[in-house]
């Protein structure tokens, strides 16, 4: 296991509650599980090109994200507009502090993918408002 975190999530844009984050590495990917309750989502990425994905119970197979986006503001991190949100301090600091001349001064970024969730847009701050998707 890379870690194991406490913090609060949001399901379908539902109020915070109480979740547990378990991130392990597999192979080429990183998975975060988010345990809410009952429910567990996971969501993979991959490095090599990077690629993210939900695990989808029902169909046992991974599916690509459409978008993600992180607001450092808030500490927030959402996977397809709000199915999934996440209050993740760490993680988020520690994009700024690995990328600190591109996140410098940043509140919002977003990331779009493709059919096999591969990265094809990401934007910043207003600039989102001219992506469309």
């Amino acid at each position: 296991m890379v870690y194991k975190l406490e913090t609060r999530c949001s399901l379908q844009g539902a109020p915070a509650q109480a979740c547990t984050i378990e991130a392990e590495n597999d192979g080429t990917a990183t998975l975060y599980r988010h345990r809410i309750g009952s429910v567990s989502e996971t969501i993979r990425i991959t490095e090599a090109p990077v690629r993210m994905q939900r695990w989808d119970g029902s169909l046992k197979q991974w599916q690509p994200l459409e978008r993600a986006q992180a607001r450092f503001s808030t500490n927030t991190v959402c996977f397809n507009d709000r199915n999934l949100c996440v209050i993740n301090p760490n993680y988020l600091n520690s994009i700024r502090e690995d990328n600190p001349n591109t996140f410098s001064g940043r509140d919002l970024v977003k990331v779009l993918f493709d059919s096999t969730g591969r990265v094809t847009a990401s934007c910043y701050d207003s600039g989102c408002d001219l992506v469309k998707k």
